[in-house]
């Protein structure tokens, strides 16, 4: 991975570029294939268009668009520019949108027709969609340009932190840290033209982005999604060959837990499945498992701020637990501290990809960040033989008489019964114990399971304060826009189920533990 300096040339020249590189599903019935020879020259002509319009090194440039071919054709050209590509989260609210753009000093976005009205009248856009003189297809033209040569330090992107808790956080990542991050985990093809790869997760998102730029580094075949639609994803697994996947566990979630999405199905294709961006349970890794049985699944970690190249394969070639997240890729770059001894604790990191600091958020900076290591918030616990395991969010945990919860914990548990496919657990204040556990569960299909007899297996399996003490059956878990369970969404609906009585039956508590 060293032959590159800049992030936005991920291309092996050895290679054949008239190959396929993008296969493109924005039209599911008129699919639209790119070379790498295209989508090249393609880069090259985002990189001259924008420095023709005075951008000078280093300003930002925003792209805000549901998943498509142009997206990154226009990311990668920013960055061989000099300039710093800024994918914008198209799901959070207008209030969150402006004050990215203007907390970034955005200097022109590139957007689709559905995105174009929130951005325009706040910065210059070029248009995907606009067939026009002003739009894409005729701003951007094929071109010859070297890609600028970036300096060590050299910010290339800055993704934005989802902001869940307060305004999105930006997080300016360098060219080298992310080269990096690519070649730390880097395994060279067989052969190329056989790696094909499927893309649905959003791309302002850096699970996407990063399966995105290892599709490309490798010079392989990235079929693409605007997003995630069950029916859509495993046609595409299918049609395409699809080798290799990165996704989050919540997508292969809905995928499994109906046998018609997948009965019939022909997956033998499929060799490697990158699991992460959210917890997983036993029960989920081995359904996931039992349908795509050739395949090798892997739980993976990343943050951010600090990369996802953590983690990886035994250096004595010791198998990876189902839901461990790997070995340290480099003990000495990771610590577990706060915790009751050294194999339990909050995550420490430190790599070449750990981010410098927040974007003009200096004492947001110095709360993570200290001597080069990142405090990443998770906690994690280390086994025997050197595996690490995730077992919270540190700022996720809540006190119950006494009690340290992570929720995390307790949805494994809940989901180690057979009749259940997904939980979800938050707090739900309460005045005499702080706060005690609530759960949403999505049944298997057909159960008519009660929450006396989850509550109760949650008593006979695990620690009596973990037990969920109110239960919500659901038909589906909310989602955020990055893939994952909405928590926040959880925690308003438990306040209005607790205040209206709303719960499916109220968990009996254990024999001799106060409820």
């Amino acid at each position: 991975m060293t032959r590159w300096t800049n992030l936005g040339s991920l291309v092996d020249q050895a290679l054949d570029l008239e190959t396929p590189a993008i296969v493109d599903l924005r039209e599911p019935a008129r699919p639209v294939t790119w070379t790498h020879a295209q989508i090249d020259r393609l880069a090259n002509g985002v990189a001259t268009a924008l420095l023709s319009r005075g951008l000078h090194a280093g300003a930002h440039v925003a792209i805000a668009s549901l998943n498509r071919a142009e997206y990154l054709i226009a990311y990668f050209g920013i960055m061989r520019a000099g300039l710093v590509a800024v994918p914008i989260n198209i799901k959070q609210s207008q209030e969150n949108l402006d004050y990215v753009l203007q907390d970034a000093e955005v200097a022109l976005a590139f957007v689709d027709a559905d995105r174009r009205p929130a951005l325009a009248a706040r910065v210059p856009v070029i248009d995907f969609d606009d067939a026009g003189p002003e739009g894409f297809a005729t701003q951007i033209t094929p071109a010859d340009f070297e890609a600028v040569a970036a300096h060590p330090d050299q910010v290339a992107q800055m993704l934005y932190t989802s902001g869940s808790t307060g305004k999105p956080k930006g997080v300016p990542l360098t060219h080298a840290g992310q080269l990096w991050a690519l070649g730390a985990t880097y395994v060279k093809p067989d052969d190329p033209s056989t790696e094909r790869y499927l893309l649905a997760q959003p791309l302002f998102h850096m699970n996407g982005l990063f399966m995105a730029k290892r599709a490309f580094s490798v010079n392989g075949l990235l079929v693409i999604q605007p997003g995630f639609d069950v029916p859509a994803y495993v046609d595409a697994l299918e049609r395409y060959r699809i080798t290799v996947l990165a996704a989050v566990p919540t997508m292969f979630a809905r995928i499994v837990k109906d046998t018609a999405n997948y009965a019939g199905r022909d997956f033998s294709a499929l060799a490697r499945i990158m699991l992460g961006s959210a917890p997983m349970s036993l029960a989920l890794f081995e359904r996931i498992q039992a349908v795509f049985s050739h395949a090798r699944i892997v739980h993976g970690y990343g943050t951010t701020e600090a990369g996802p190249s953590v983690f990886g394969l035994h250096p004595q070639g010791l198998p990876t637990p189902p839901l461990a997240l790997g070995y340290p890729l480099s003990n000495e770059a990771v610590q577990l501290v706060n915790g009751p001894d050294e194999n339990e604790g909050v995550l420490l990191m430190r790599n070449p990809a750990v981010m410098h600091g927040y974007h003009r958020l200096p004492e947001k900076t110095a709360q993570v960040l200290a001597d080069g290591w990142y405090y990443s918030g998770d906690v994690m616990r280390r086994d025997a033989h050197g595996f690490f395991y995730f077992v919270g969010r540190a700022d996720d945990m809540f006190v119950c008489a006494g009690e340290n919860i992570y929720p995390v914990e307790v949805e494994k548990l809940l989901e180690s019964h057979p009749e259940v496919r997904q939980a979800s657990v938050v707090p739900l204040p309460d005045e005499e114990r702080a706060a005690v556990p609530v759960a949403f569960v999505v049944r298997q299909p057909g159960s008519a399971l009660s929450a006396q007899a989850l509550a109760q297996h949650a008593l006979a399996n695990g620690p009596a304060y973990q037990h969920p003490r109110r239960i919500a059956f659901v038909a589906e878990l909310p989602w955020a826009g990055t893939n994952k369970v909405d928590r926040h969404a959880l925690l308003q609906r438990a306040r209005e189920l607790e205040a209206t009585h709303g719960w499916s039956h109220d968990a009996p508590a254990a024999h001799g533990v106060t409820a």
